[in-house]
């Protein structure tokens, strides 16, 4: 089914986010945080822990004002339009343009990963959804690599991608991962639609969204069922060591169990109401509750079965574009997936999506 209004239901879209930006970074504060105060980490890793946490500070910052900017970022409806910047190892968000739409490989390979992952997502969602680019409007997709100097994250700045190398010992080149690309494009599309604001649960279902596309991109493009798949987010991202665990940044099926090393301490994501974290660090735990909605949407795709994208994927879409808010919480995405996995489906599909949310703690109100 590609259509996604569902007849007589009013879906549309009611509103649309004022595209104001927030600060979305793939590796959690958390992991930075313990690094940089770790007895036995070394120097040089301590001070780039210390650099890469004021850098994300500053970066907060500017956010705020480049992203009323965004929306001047457009192309005619329709068209897709990639640009990839190298900033040579400066923070800097323009650097230098090594590849653009059309044009022919780099030299660089982490230049064309930027390149052909964030083609693959817009693919995704133009094929999957008909959205037109992040904003629906047709907006460029530009993406910066080699940002500073061992830079260990990746970042949606409110008009763009933006990577890092990462430091060679803790983490790889942030371009590696698909869904690390997809998770941060997607930011920019929940800023567009929903504009979930980026603290407490609505803030927790912000990063939500984003690896559930992140995970989807991912398995679309690899031709991967639900089954099949690995619901890791970020896997391969640091560098592995001998006797630690560093699976991936984050496990959607099995939240808290995405790494365990003495150095970049052990991965603190819950996976059930009855142990959320209320906590001023974070952003109010944004990347620690997300994996309460992650794991119900893995139960409800596996459920349904088959590829992950055609049901849960499309309503977790239409949720996240037509029912959502900006301080909506958990509660109220379960409430309108399931609702509008009735009226686009069943109550069969519906009923699904509901087991799942209830394994996770949260009863969805209305009918089941």
């Amino acid at each position: 089914m590609n259509g996604l209004r569902s007849p007589g239901s009013g879906l549309g879209r009611a509103r649309r986010s004022s595209g104001i930006a927030v600060h979305c970074f793939i590796v959690p504060p958390e992991i930075l945080t313990n690094v940089a105060v770790n007895p036995d980490a070394t120097t040089a890793q301590r001070l780039r822990a210390i650099g890469d946490l004021l850098v994300s500070r500053d970066i907060r910052t500017q956010r705020r004002i480049v992203g009323a900017l965004a929306r001047e970022t457009v192309v005619p409806t329709g068209t897709k339009r990639r640009a990839v910047y190298d900033a040579q190892n400066e923070l800097s968000v323009h650097g230098v343009l090594r590849r653009g739409e059309n044009d022919p490989p780099a030299r660089d390979e982490v230049v064309n990963r930027a390149y052909d992952y964030s083609g693959l997502t817009y693919d995704f969602f133009a094929e999957l959804f008909e959205r037109t680019s992040i904003d629906d409007r047709g907006m460029r997709l530009d993406s910066t690599v080699h940002y500073g100097k061992d830079y260990a994250n990746a970042f949606w700045n409110g008009t763009q991608m933006v990577y890092g190398d990462g430091d060679g010992e803790l983490f790889g080149d942030f371009t590696q991962c698909i869904d690390i690309v997809a998770h941060e494009i997607t930011h920019g599309v929940t800023q567009f639609e929903a504009g979930l604001e980026y603290q407490n649960q609505s803030g927790a279902l912000n990063e939500h969204f984003s690896d559930v596309f992140g995970a989807l991109v991912k398995q679309w493009a690899a031709g991967e069922s639900a089954a099949a798949a690995d619901w890791l987010i970020g896997k391969g991202i640091f560098i592995e060591k001998e006797g630690v665990k560093r699976l991936a940044v984050r496990s959607m099926a099995e939240p808290g169990t995405a790494y365990d090393d003495p150095l970049i301490g052990t991965d603190p994501q819950v996976g059930h109401m009855s142990d959320y974290v209320r906590t001023r660090d974070d952003d109010g735990g944004v990347h620690i509750n997300s994996g309460i909605p992650n794991r119900a949407f893995v139960l409800a795709a596996r459920s349904l079965g088959g590829n992950a994208w055609e049901v849960a994927g499309r309503i977790w879409y239409v949720v996240l574009r037509d029912r959502l808010r900006p301080t909506s919480r958990f509660q109220d995405c379960a409430d309108q997936t399931c609702r509008l996995a009735r009226e686009l489906y069943d109550d069969a599909v519906a009923g699904k999506i509901a087991d799942a949310w209830k394994e996770v703690g949260i009863e969805p109100r209305g009918k089941s």
